[in-house]
C-alpha cells in the first residue's frame, strides 16, 4: 500500500490491496484484498471495487459503482478471474463491471480514456476499446467484443457474443442482436444498419474523399450483386489501398457467433446526406 494513498477514515481497504501514488479513497469506499488501484485513482464516496480488478492510472470512479464482483452468470464456479480496466476512464454513478469466467477469458477488460455514465453495465468476458462512450444505463452482456471510438446511447442493449466494430455509433434506446460493422450506425426505430456514422467520420478528421470511398464500401457491400463473401471480396480490391475499408473487410471475414447486421432498406441506406 502506498504511503502517499489518502483513504478517508470510513473507508475499508484489505490487506493486500495495492494502491499507487496519490491513490484518493474516500467515504465509505470498500476495497478489496486483490485489487490494484493505478497511481492518482480516484474513488469519489461508497465505491466498491472487489475481485481481482486492477483499474488504471488516473481513473475516476463516482459514487455506488461496483467493480469486480462475480459475473451474472449460472457457470461462474468461483475461479479467481479477472476486470481489467484502463487508464484516465471515468466511470459514473451505478456503473457495474463485471470479471470474467473460465467459460470465456476469464477476463473482462475495459481500455484507456472510457467514459461510462451513470447506470451502464459491462458484463463478464467483454472486450470494451479504448475511448468508448457508453451513456446512460447502456447495457452489453457477456462476452461482447466493442472496438475503439464506439458511443453506445442511453438504454442501448447489446445481446451476448456481439461484436461492435471501431468506430460504430448505437444510438439510443436501439437493441443490438447482431455484429455492427465499423463506422456503422444504428440508431432506434431504423430496424438494421441505418448508415455509416458519417458524424463520427467527420469528428475523426477523415476527407470527403475517404468518407465517399467508404460510402462507395458501404453500397458495394450491402447493395451490391452476389453473395456476401464475393461482395466483400470485390470491395477489398476495389478499396485495399483504404485502411478504414479494409477495417471493415476484416471484420467481416473474421465472422463471431452472430451474424452481420444489415440494411433494412437499400433505398434509403448508404448515402451521405451532406457529401455535395
Amino acid at each position: 500500500m502506498s504511503g502517499s494513498a489518502r483513504i478517508h477514515p470510513t473507508a475499508l481497504v484489505e490487506d493486500g490491496a495495492v494502491l499507487g501514488e496519490n491513490v484518493e479513497i474516500g467515504p465509505f469506499c470498500t476495497v478489496g484484498a486483490n485489487v490494484e488501484l493505478g497511481e492518482g485513482v480516484r474513488l469519489i464516496s461508497h465505491v466498491v471495487v472487489a475481485g481481482h480488478t486492477q483499474i488504471g492510472a488516473h481513473s475516476v470512479v463516482y459514487p455506488f459503482a461496483s467493480l469486480g464482483q462475480p459475473p451474472q452468470s449460472v457457470h461462474y464456479k468461483g475461479e479467481p478471474c479477472r476486470l481489467i480496466v484502463g487508464e484516465r476512464c471515468i466511470i459514473r454513478e451505478h456503473v457495474t463491471m463485471n470479471i470474467g469466467t473460465a467459460g470465456g477469458h476469464m477476463e473482462t477488460r475495459v481500455g484507456a480514456h472510457g467514459f461510462f455514465m451513470v447506470g451502464s453495465h459491462v458484463a463478464h468476458d467483454c472486450v470494451i476499446g479504448e475511448r468508448v462512450v457508453f451513456a446512460n444505463n447502456a447495457t452489453v452482456a457477456g462476452h461482447v467484443t466493442v472496438g475503439d471510438n464506439v458511443f453506445i446511447g442511453g438504454l442501448a442493449a447489446v445481446h451476448q457474443f456481439t461484436r461492435i466494430g471501431d468506430g460504430a455509433m448505437i444510438g439510443g434506446m436501439c437493441g443490438v442482436h447482431f455484429d455492427v460493422i465499423p463506422f456503422g450506425l444504428m440508431m432506434e426505430g431504423h430496424p438494421g444498419l441505418r448508415s455509416l456514422n458519417y458524424t463520427g467520420l467527420k469528428r475523426r478528421g477523415l476527407s470527403l474523399q475517404q468518407r465517399r470511398e467508404l460510402q462507395g464500401a458501404y453500397r458495394e457491400l450491402f447493395y451490391g450483386a452476389g453473395t456476401l463473401a464475393q461482395r466483400t471480396d470485390r470491395v477489398a480490391e476495389h478499396f485495399g489501398e483504404n485502411a478504414n475499408v479494409m477495417r471493415i473487410v476484416e471484420f467481416v471475414r473474421t465472422a463471431g457467433k452472430r451474424r452481420l447486421t444489415v440494411p433494412a432498406d437499400a433505398d434509403d441506406n448508404g448515402a451521405e446526406p451532406d457529401a455535395a
